[in-house]
């Protein structure tokens, strides 16, 4: 059970991300994708599912392990510490907000060109001549999604196993960011680090699905998750974005152009076309979301 001194850790974590962002220089992260881009490169030779089993080992264990390892040896306030501060650097609150307002400026400045460029640090898909809404889907799709990858799925697994168990699925879920893709390279070696994070994602995507729900229109919210959720090709993904856009009224998905050619994808949610405005009711639904979270987290611990 939660208790209250590792809620305390957790709300200190969250804060500093909401006061300091994510660190501009020396992201632990940042430095944990080159380490994974160095060994996929070195082990990935055929594409294997054992390479990549082995690939997933070598890199999220030691750093779990070492994690597990020093809350143990350090004493009761510098391990308190160490998890506030390693939670801070797992989560990307402040940073999701950031990249989603980046894109509300030049489309309500009418700059397309400014907009597809930030929104295409955002997502995977090819914004070169996306139209506005389109941009303003795409940005809107990324927030509520990640939302739950980066924020709340963090919290959770913090919830449960403290720092370890926040680290674990932040290591995997940017493994799975990085191989999880269904082309030849990767469809194989990729295969156990998108299964692990669809498993380490499932009751944390579950349960944010329902907090958008409740921090926006309810009934709708409820209603396009069980009737479009599963439509969607990621069993995580579809609940959260599914029941984000009923929460805020406002029609997601559809077809939309990748690198590796045109995607078609089921509709989401109901209502008004997605624009400047969607991006912005989906900030602030993540952080209303983000307060019910936390009061609900308090009473647990308590």
């Amino acid at each position: 059970m939660l208790s209250f001194s590792l809620f305390c850790a957790l709300l200190v974590g969250v804060m500093l991300d909401r006061w300091l962002g994510e660190p501009r220089r020396w992201h632990p992260l940042v430095g944990f994708g080159r380490l994974a881009m160095a060994v996929e490169q070195r082990l990935n030779r055929q594409g294997g599912v054992c390479a990549g089993t082995l690939a997933v080992a070598i890199t999220v264990l030691p750093w779990v392990l070492a994690v597990v390892l020093l809350l143990q040896l350090l004493p009761g306030w510098a391990g308190w510490g160490l998890q506030a501060l390693g939670l801070w650097l797992v989560i990307g609150g402040r940073s999701l907000a950031e990249h989603g307002r980046a894109v509300i400026v030049p489309l309500q400045g009418g700059d397309l060109t400014d907009a597809r460029e930030q929104v295409g640090r955002m997502v995977s898909r090819d914004t070169a001549d996306l139209d506005s809404e389109g941009v303003a889907r795409a940005a809107t799709e990324s927030v509520l999604e990640n939302g739950a990858d980066a924020l709340f799925a963090s919290l959770f697994w913090f919830a449960l196993a403290g720092l370890p168990g926040a680290l674990l699925h932040r290591l995997v879920n940017t493994l799975d960011a990085m191989w999880g893709y269904r082309t030849e390279r990767f469809e194989r070696f990729g295969k156990v680090a998108a299964r692990l994070d669809d498993l380490l994602g499932w009751a944390p995507a579950r349960l944010t699905a329902i907090s958008y729900a409740l921090c926006g229109r309810f009934a709708a919210g409820l209603r396009c998750w069980q009737q479009q959720g599963r439509a969607c090709d990621s069993p995580n993904a579809g609940p959260v974005m599914a029941a984000g856009a009923g929460a805020l009224g406002v029609r997601l998905g559809g077809g939309a152009p990748y690198h590796g050619g045109w995607k078609d994808k089921p509709w989401l949610g109901e209502g008004k076309v997605a624009s400047a405005d969607s991006i912005a009711a989906a900030i602030t639904l993540v952080q209303r979301a983000l307060a019910l979270w936390l009061v609900v987290l308090l009473g647990v611990s308590l």
